[in-house]
């Protein structure tokens, strides 16, 4: 069975974390990624012949697992690793960390036990990457992806600035171009980042790039990374996204510049992207900025000797070919700080080598909660460039634990702006270098340029004063009235000589009024059902001809275009939030079943995915593991289509009879819990059949209705027997459930063995893929209704109460008080 991505992410970290203990999540990272990595390749090439990979004799994953156990297991776990290395000739290439280091992995016994582990995690049966062959480059190296995250995450402000997050990463990367070059055999394209960390950034740019008829990519990417266990994450990186012939060197790019040409001078790129430490204060270590080698900082000035953004920026500027394009994600403090970074930014904006700048929201890095910018750089005609394409995305985000993150509308709505140069009210504009250099003073700070706009609705006074609702109030809710005109004046009445209105009906009755109106209801009509289902149709052919040459990530690009294309002249739902429905559920649930149906075709909508509990085992080196018991079946579902689908399409009556019997339970219980409650308290009927516990259970109860006298004891006789038979009731229905419930299963399972292809795409597609995304849209429709209901009724409160009103109840309390102060016999 193929391994989900999903499961792959939650099943290695969750292991791996258990198995950290006081290891630094910055060092800890190396040693779980190599192994990692070292799984991949030995089951990807063990046995090739020619693989990319040679897998030697005592150089495998295997022999990792025959090490397990040993006392001398860290010491036999570096001695295999480090032959793999030779024999491959990665030496240096990949983390230099050793297994057999009691600092860091503990001492004697927690050292075996902890090594031990990690090997057992890799060596799950679920985790087999021979099967996943077809489809296994995108999962291993979107779960190498994942772990790095993660490891970001847990590494504090100082230590995660390693990885640059992936949705930043896609957003650089497709604003770039590189997705517009065209493959040429006189043209060998480049792409480089000079800070490039995990090479995360490097590869999201690769992978926007066209591929040649072999399906590789046009681009050869390079990269330079100060560190050099990073560097060998970023190698791993590389191989594990098949982009194994990236080169990735390790040293100081300002200092030491590892790409020249044969004259000495910075290699010139196609592309660069990057995403170098912010504000960095050694930046000049090793370098004679007035006497810079590379003549980075001709005709521009020196960057401050303790903030480095600019000596990078002007170190891409220079490594750029004449029609070079570059993605750079710097602090927003490069926009308009003064002094000698004003006097570089006014050279570079009078070179016009500034395509866009993308103000991003705060906090979304690992390294500093700072806000950001991505500048573009496009050198190519940028002599007749008029100006700038500037976006404010600052407030797009969703938050993840203590960081935020941009949505994937977020994402697709900066590209596609950007794109199309489309200029929306406070969010994006075009500038030009007119305005900024002369009106501005070359100051980019982006609120110059953008206003946010205020949604909030200012007090009016006069209305505070007078009553009545403004007019402007009203009209700010035009996206309804743009709708139906009629449910304006259905709601609103206008004051004679006052441009204020009063409200014609009840606060409560406006989100009825609204739903019920003959326009409105057509406008939902055509969003949750017309228009869906036109994308719906034009969807299918795609989603039920999936086979082992999909390319999923291509396939949810184009669902997701065409889904924005569909809702673009939507009047109530946004587009863009149409498009994160879509997206969500992809990377929640649809994307594993789209890579299943690629590596097994639609037969694993077939399966049946078993869920068993669990025991505890030593495997063959003596190493206590954890495994499935088949004893313990706890339950099943549908590998791809879940078990409830199958229920409501084949099996309606034996559901209802399931709810009939379910609900009876409920009654039955309800009838228990009310004599319970009124005869249980003090003096109680029931009191001396509650056990210690007190509760009341067969025994306690027999025991009780044996004692009493029927005669004597007449009213908690039958009071008891009422109850017992109540249990017997019970008793029988949950017999009967148990039963049915047991049947429906078998039939469950029967109907999947029999289940046709044209069936399997139906219920996958139609039942469980759309069905979903058409709930989202509908639910959205909904509150958008209900949000805008609210929004009037907030609006026709506002101004209910006039001051002189406010003034009389005031003056009315306050005689009240005078009055029974005065009948209390006080006075003053």
């Amino acid at each position: 069975m193929a391994v989900k991505k999903s499961e792959l992410y939650s099943l290695l970290w969750d292991a791996a974390n258990k198995l950290r203990g006081g290891v630094e999540p910055s060092r800890y990272k190396d040693y779980v990624l190599l192994l990692l990595f070292f799984k991949y390749v030995t089951d990807k090439y063990k046995g090739q012949r020619y693989g990319e990979f040679e897998i030697g004799e005592g150089a495998s994953f295997d022999d990792l697992i025959m090490a397990k156990g040993k006392p001398d297991v860290g010491e036999r776990v570096d001695k295999i690793i480090q032959k793999f290395l030779e024999i491959n000739n990665l030496k240096g290439a990949l983390p230099d960390v050793s297994f057999n280091n009691p600092e860091e992995l503990g001492k004697g016994k927690e050292l075996v036990d902890k090594v031990s582990g990690l090997i057992a995690i890799f060596q799950n049966p679920a985790i087999d990457f021979k099967k996943n062959r077809a489809s296994g480059d995108d999962i291993i190296g979107d779960a190498y992806e994942y772990f790095m995250m993660k490891f970001a995450q847990e590494s504090g402000k100082s230590k995660g600035q390693f990885y640059t997050p992936s949705e930043v990463s896609r957003v650089i990367s497709r604003l770039i171009g590189i997705g517009d070059i065209e493959n040429s055999p006189n043209k060998k394209w480049t792409l480089h980042d000079p800070a490039a960390g995990s090479g995360s950034l490097l590869i999201r740019a690769a992978d926007e790039a066209p591929v040649d008829i072999n399906g590789d990519s046009i681009v050869t990417i390079y990269g330079q990374e100060k560190y050099s266990d990073t560097a060998g994450l970023a190698k791993m990186n590389f191989i594990l996204h098949n982009k194994g012939t990236g080169e990735v060197h390790s040293d100081n790019t300002l200092s030491a510049p590892y790409y020249t040409d044969d004259f000495g001078e910075l290699r010139k790129f196609d592309f660069i992207v990057m995403n170098p430490p912010f504000s960095d204060k050694d930046w000049s270590d090793g370098i004679k900025a007035d006497e810079d080698t590379y003549h980075r900082f001709d005709g521009y000035g020196i960057p401050p000797e303790k903030n480095g953004d600019y000596a990078w920026f002007l170190h891409v500027l220079k490594a750029l070919n004449e029609n070079g394009k570059a993605g750079i994600i710097l602090p927003h403090g490069v926009l308009f700080r003064g002094n000698a970074e004003e006097t570089i930014r006014k050279e570079i904006l009078k070179r016009k080598y500034i395509k866009g700048i993308v103000g991003l929201p705060s906090n979304l890095f690992y390294g500093t909660g700072i806000p950001a910018c991505i500048i573009i750089i496009d050198k190519e005609n940028a002599d007749k460039r008029e100006g700038l394409f500037m976006i404010d995305a600052s407030d797009g985000f969703k938050k993840d634990g203590d960081k935020n993150r941009l949505r994937e509308q977020d994402i697709e709505k900066i590209v596609q702006v950007f794109t199309n140069k489309t200029e929306i009210k406070g969010y994006s504009r075009f500038i030009t270098y007119k305005e900024i250099i002369e009106d501005n003073n070359a100051n980019l700070n982006v609120p110059r340029y953008i206003s946010k706009i205020n949604k909030n609705l200012p007090q009016n006074i006069n209305s505070h004063l007078n009553g009545g609702i403004p007019e402007k109030d009203i009209d700010s809710m035009e996206r309804l009235w743009n709708i139906s005109s009629e449910l304006r004046n259905k709601i609103f009445e206008k004051r004679e000589n006052a441009n204020v209105y009063d409200l014609k009906v009840e606060p409560d009755s406006i989100e009825d009024l609204i739903f019920e109106d003959e326009k409105i209801k057509k406008v939902i009509q055509e969003e949750t059902i017309d228009i869906f289902n036109t994308w719906k149709q034009q969807s299918e052919t795609v989603l039920k001809n999936i086979d082992s040459t999909i390319i999923p990530k291509k396939l949810i690009r184009e669902l997701g275009f065409s889904i924005l294309k569909a809702y673009e002249k939507s009047k109530l739902l946004d587009n863009y939030d149409a498009y994160d429905f879509l997206l969500n559920y992809w990377n929640e649930k649809m994307q594993d079943d789209v890579y299943l149906i690629k590596a097994s075709g639609y037969e694993a909508g077939a399966e049946i995915d078993r869920k068993y509990g669990k025991k505890k085992i030593k495997d063959e080196q003596g190493i206590e593991i954890e495994i499935e018991d088949k004893k313990k079946f706890k339950s099943f579902d549908g590998l791809l289509i879940p078990k409830e689908i199958i229920e409501k399409e084949y099996f309606n009556d034996e559901l209802e009879e399931i709810s009939t019997i379910n609900s009876t339970i409920s009654e039955i219980d309800e009838k228990i819990n009310e004599i319970f409650e009124e005869n249980s308290g003090e003096d109680g009927l029931i009191n001396d059949a509650i056990n210690d516990k007190g509760n009341i259970t067969k025994k306690s109860l027999n025991d009780r209705i044996k004692k009493i006298d029927k005669i004597k004891d007449k009213e908690e006789y039958e009071l008891l027997i009422s109850y017992q038979n109540l249990l017997k009731k019970k008793d029988s229905q949950n017999k009967e459930l148990k039963s049915k419930t047991k049947s429906l299963d078998e039939r469950i399972e029967e109907q999947y063995s029999i289940l046709t292809e044209k069936e399997i795409k139906d219920l996958l597609v139609d039942k469980k893929w759309m069905a979903r995304i058409n709930n989202d849209i509908k639910d959205a429709v909904d509150s958008e209704i209900n949000n805008i209901a609210a929004k009037l009724v907030e609006i026709s409160k506002r101004y209910e109460t006039t001051l002189s009103q406010l003034e009389e109840k005031a003056e009315n309390s306050r005689n009240d008080v005078i009055n029974a102060l005065e009948r209390m016999g006080y006075s003053w």
